[in-house]
């Protein structure tokens, strides 16, 4: 006899209720008072259900890409279900032949530039860590991100995002500093002999996904380099395919010192992250090999997921399959009332009106998708459709859009 499934609550006002008392109040009042009442129930490949009206979702905006490959990925599920009947989280202290594997793999998908690889829970984790070795490496402590970029709530991480994530919370540490993205004049007058880190989203998914200019990562690289400051690429929300290249910078031939990577690469079943750096940075580890430790950072069943994840999206074909349905879907929303801003299936439809992300958000779910507002830019929606979509869901997908527009 199976392990005791706990009882449902008996209706949605219930688990709000709960909800409410025990993990966050503010979000019920917030998710009530838009007349946004939802409970994930059942989900499978590129929808989910809510678990008291029963209504389907198609899922687009996939926690920022945490369910790129869909919701329970079976390839990820099997291999993760094979791992149980051995493994664990492991134990950080010791050395993995899963952590091994991973890494190799995943310095592999950068042709070889960057390594290194040290591993974690979450994205703002991966990114105090690039903000750690980038300060130990270079003795320097400035650091410069984008206005309206989002880099997590951690500690370093959050002070290098907006301030509205950080300000509840006390001063900012010193040494941080935001210029405008996409403005290379601006971010020549700030970096200077202190700076040891610039960190970017290539298209920051917050502000609501401007594309970069023809040139301006490229201008980036060569100032870092210049100046003697490092660069990293948060790639949290553009990698593992979703531009349509394993990463986004490839497609600009520009090489950052480093990478973090994450919510995709946990195939939406055990979470795990990265930071990817070159082996001159990563050979600040030789001399301190205990200075930065993750209790649950590279745990091998998440090892044994992201390695099923890579599987997948390094299959022949796949990336190109993006690529395709990145087209298809920009032909199919040709006429409607938004400006598409797109690589790959990393799309924002970007409206006139100040506040059209929030309308659209609420015409999407009324039509069945689920997408939300680009929170540091609400005239944008950001719609991230899953990357296995078949042609008919695809087609279905455009179809919905186009009636919830009125086209």
């Amino acid at each position: 006899m199976g392990p005791q499934q706990p009882e449902p609550y008996p209706s949605r006002t219930a688990v709000e209720d709960a909800f409410a008392a025990h993990v966050n109040p503010g979000k019920v009042s917030a998710y009530r008072s838009l007349g946004l009442e939802l409970v994930m129930g059942e989900r499978e490949g590129i929808r989910f259900r809510d678990a008291y009206d029963g209504k389907w979702y198609v899922n687009c905006h996939c926690n920022g890409g945490v369910f790129n490959l869909g919701h329970r990925n079976q390839e990820v599920v099997a291999a993760v279900r094979r791992g149980l009947d051995d493994l664990d989280i492991g134990n950080h202290h010791l050395v993995s032949r899963w952590r091994a594997e991973l890494g190799e793999r995943l310095a592999a998908s950068t042709g070889g530039a960057l390594p290194g690889v040290v591993f974690g829970v979450g994205g703002g984790e991966a990114v105090d860590l690039a903000i750690k070795v980038a300060r130990a490496h270079t003795g320097r402590t400035g650091v410069i991100s984008a206005v309206g970029g989002y880099h997590g709530h951690t500690g370093l991480a959050m002070a290098a995002g907006d301030p509205a994530y950080r300000d509840p919370f006390g001063p900012n540490p010193s040494g941080f500093s935001q210029v405008a993205f996409n403005d290379i004049d601006a971010l020549a007058g700030a970096v200077d002999g202190d700076t040891a880190l610039v960190l970017l989203e290539p298209i920051p998914a917050t502000l609501g996904m401007p594309i970069p200019a023809p040139g301006y990562l490229a201008a980036v690289r060569d100032l870092c380099t210049q100046r003697g400051a490092l660069l990293a690429f948060d790639e949290v929300q553009t990698g593992l395919g979703r531009t349509s290249s394993m990463w986004f910078h490839q497609q600009q031939s520009v090489t950052p010192d480093l990478l973090v990577t994450g919510k995709g690469l946990s195939g939406g079943i055990y979470p795990i992250t990265a930071t990817l750096m070159t082996a001159e940075l990563h050979a600040f580890f030789e001399d301190h090999p205990f200075v930065h430790i993750s209790t649950f950072g590279g745990a091998e069943l998440g090892c044994v997921a992201a390695l099923a994840v890579l599987d997948v999206v390094e299959a022949p074909g796949f990336l190109e399959r993006v690529a395709a349905l990145g087209e298809r879907m920009e032909a199919g929303f040709a006429g409607l009332p938004f400006e598409l801003r797109r690589r790959g299936l990393f799309m924002g439809l970007g409206f006139e009106e100040p506040d059209g992300g929030l309308t659209a958000t609420a015409a999407m779910i009324e039509h069945g998708v689920f997408a939300i507002f680009a929170n540091n830019d609400p005239s944008v929606l950001q719609f991230l459709p899953p990357l296995v979509m078949t042609d008919a869901e695809a087609d279905q997908l455009i179809e919905t859009v186009r009636t919830a527009f009125g086209a």
